[in-house]
């Protein structure tokens, strides 16, 4: 079995996240309404929630034990 290849990323995931959620706003701006600019936005939307939902986990709030 091989060895898997490991790549070190240079930025947090938060960081990633939330470039991308600008860049899809950006471009879904220069799309005319309709399903792409609404599956643009939807992804923005996903990009945005996730970089929250990573700094809420990675933050340790005593919120998180009430799901437990």
């Amino acid at each position: 079995m091989s060895e898997r290849r490991r790549f070190i990323q240079t930025t947090s995931l938060e960081e990633r996240l939330a470039k991308e959620a600008t860049q899809l706003r950006k471009q879904a701006q220069g799309t005319p309404p309709g399903i792409e600019r609404n599956l643009l936005v939807r992804k923005a939307r996903r990009a945005e929630t996730a970089c929250r939902m990573t700094a809420w986990l990675a933050s340790g709030s005593r919120h998180q034990n009430r799901f437990k």
